[in-house]
C-alpha cells in the first residue's frame, strides 16, 4: 500500500498508574477510591487488586528500557493524584517524594529519546476527597481541588511535559463508577453518574483554562481529554436501527465531546433524560466549549445497533456482534464486549474528523487474548491473535490518514505491559509484554515485535 505516516507521528504504549505502579504505601502516598474498592470483598473479579500489579513504582527503569527497546516514541502514563496531593484538596499538603519520582521518570524517558504523553485523572480520586465531600459528585469543591491538582503537575513537569490529558475516559468514571457500580467508588443510581459525568467535563475545562492562562506560553505545550468510543453501525439499513447506532453514540461520545467541542449537549441526551441532566452556566459552558487542543481517543471494537433497549445509559440501544445472517462481526477477545472488526476504526476515525474537526491522537488500542491465562507459555508469547488484530487496525489506521487525509498524530497500543485490570483482576491480558507477577520478570511478546517493525516501516523518515 502506497504511503505512510508523518515523520513526527507519535506512537507509543499506555498505561495507568493504579494498574501498574504497586507500593500503595510507599513514599508518602495515601490510597484512592481504587485502593478501597478493590479491597471491597466481591468487586474484583479474581480477588485480586492493584497493591503489587507490575510493580512499576519501583521498577519504572525496567519500564522505561522496554519502551525504548521497542522503538516507540511516546509513552503515555498517569500520574497518581494521591501520590502527588495524598489528601488531595487545594489546602493539602503536596508531597515532595511523589514529585521527585515523577520528576526521574519524565526525566529518564526524554534523555532516551521517548516523549512523556503525560494523563492527570485516569480513575484514582484520593479516597479523602470522596470522603470530605462526596468527590465527583460535589462540582463546587471537586472543581477547585481538581484545579489544584492540574495546576502543581503543570508547575513541577510542565518544564519537560509538552502533551497534557485531564481525564481519561469520562464515560467509564461516571457510568461504570457511580451508574452501574462495577467501578470505584461502586455507587449504583440512574442519577448520579449524569451529574459525574457533567462535573468532570467542567472540571477539565477549568484545567484547560488554568493551562492556557497560566502555562501554555511559557511552556509550549497542548491539552487535552481523551474519550471512549466504539464505532456504532446499524444493524440493518432499517429507519429505527440506523436511528439507534445514531443515537447509541450520541449518548456514548457525544454527551461529552459535544459540549467540549461544539457547546451544548446532544439534543436526543436531552430530551430523553430531562432534568436529571444537569446545565451548564453561561461561564461554564464559555469555558467548556473549546476547551481541548486535540481529539484524544480510545476505542477498541465496533457494534451492531438495534432499536428497542431498556438501558438508558446506552440510549435506549441493544448491542451485538451477531449479524443478521448469523456471522460474527470479527474475532472474540477475552472479555464479552471486544471483537476486532478494523473497518469500523477507519470508519470512526473518519467520523470524528468530520464531526469535530480537530487532529486526532489514538489513547489506546488493543486486544486481549481469549484464555491467555490457559495457554502454555509459548503460546502466550507468540500471540498471533492480538498481532492480527493490531495488524488490522495499524492497517486501518494508515489507510484513514494516506487515503482518507484524516489528520492522526498518534497511536498508543494498549498496554505495554499485563496489568491489573480494574474490575476483572488479572484476569483479563492486554499487555505486549507478559509479566511473571511471582518474580516480576519482564518477556516481551511478539505482538511487542511486530508493532516495532510495523511503525519502522511505516512511519516516514
Amino acid at each position: 500500500m502506497a504511503g505512510k505516516l508523518p515523520s513526527d507521528f507519535l506512537w507509543g504504549y499506555a498505561t495507568a498508574s493504579y494498574q501498574i505502579e504497586g507500593s500503595p504505601t510507599a513514599d508518602g502516598r495515601l490510597p484512592s477510591i481504587w485502593d478501597t474498592f478493590s479491597h471491597t470483598p466481591g468487586k474484583i473479579k479474581d480477588g485480586s487488586n492493584g497493591d503489587e500489579a507490575t510493580d512499576s513504582y519501583r521498577r519504572w527503569g525496567e519500564d522505561v528500557a522496554l519502551i525504548t527497546m521497542s522503538g516507540a516514541k511516546a509513552y503515555r502514563f498517569s500520574l497518581s493524584w494521591s501520590r502527588i496531593v495524598p489528601l488531595g484538596g487545594r489546602d493539602d499538603p503536596i508531597n515532595p517524594a511523589g514529585i521527585e519520582h515523577y520528576r526521574a521518570l519524565i526525566e529518564t524517558l526524554l534523555k532516551h529519546g521517548v516523549k512523556p504523553v503525560v494523563t492527570l485523572y485516569h480513575w484514582d480520586l484520593p479516597q479523602a476527597l470522596h470522603d470530605r465531600y462526596g468527590g465527583w459528585l460535589n462540582k463546587e469543591e471537586i472543581v477547585k481541588d481538581y484545579v489544584n491538582y492540574a495546576k502543581t503537575c503543570f508547575k513541577y513537569f510542565g518544564d519537560h511535559v509538552k502533551d497534557w490529558i485531564t481525564h481519561n475516559e469520562p464515560w467509564c468514571i461516571s457510568t461504570l463508577g457511580y451508574g452501574t457500580g462495577a467501578f470505584a467508588p461502586g455507587h449504583k443510581s440512574n442519577t448520579e453518574h449524569w451529574v459525574v459525568a457533567h462535573n468532570l467535563i467542567i472540571a477539565h475545562a477549568y484545567a484547560v483554562k488554568a493551562y492556557r492562562d497560566e502555562f501554555q506560553a511559557s511552556q509550549g505545550g497542548q491539552i487535552g481529554i481523551t474519550l471512549d468510543s466504539s464505532w456504532q453501525i446499524p444493524y440493518d439499513d432499517s429507519p429505527e436501527n440506523i436511528a439507534a447506532a445514531e443515537r447509541g453514540l450520541a449518548f456514548k461520545l457525544g454527551r461529552f465531546a459535544d459540549p467540549i467541542y461544539k457547546g451544548h449537549y446532544p439534543s436526543v441526551v436531552k430530551e430523553m433524560i430531562g432534568d436529571r441532566l444537569p446545565n451548564f452556566t453561561e461561564e461554564e459552558i464559555a469555558v467548556v466549549k473549546g476547551s481541548s487542543d486535540f481529539f484524544g481517543l480510545n476505542t477498541y471494537t465496533s457494534q451492531l445497533v438495534q432499536d428497542g433497549g431498556s438501558d438508558e445509559i446506552q440510549g435506549n440501544v441493544k448491542y451485538t456482534f451477531t449479524r443478521p445472517d448469523g456471522t460474527q462481526l470479527g474475532k472474540q477477545a477475552h472479555v464479552p464486549w471486544l471483537q476486532s472488526y478494523p473497518p469500523g476504526f477507519r470508519s470512526l476515525l473518519n467520523h470524528l474528523w468530520k464531526t469535530y474537526k480537530l487532529p486526532i491522537y489514538v489513547t489506546e488500542n488493543g486486544f486481549p487474548v481469549k484464555n491467555e491465562g490457559t495457554l502454555p507459555f509459548d503460546e502466550v508469547i507468540r500471540d498471533t491473535d492480538r498481532i492480527d488484530y493490531f495488524k488490522g487496525y495499524t492497517d486501518a489506521l494508515l489507510r484513514a490518514v494516506t487515503e482518507d487525509d484524516v489528520p492522526i498524530k498518534g497511536y498508543f497500543a494498549w498496554s505495554a505491559l499485563r496489568c491489573f485490570y480494574r474490575a476483572d483482576g488479572y484476569d483479563t491480558r492486554f499487555g505486549v509484554t507478559y509479566v511473571d507477577f511471582a518474580t516480576q520478570a519482564r518477556t516481551s511478546k511478539l505482538s511487542y515485535d511486530f508493532l516495532k517493525k510495523w511503525f519502522a516501516d511505516h512511519i516516514a523518515s
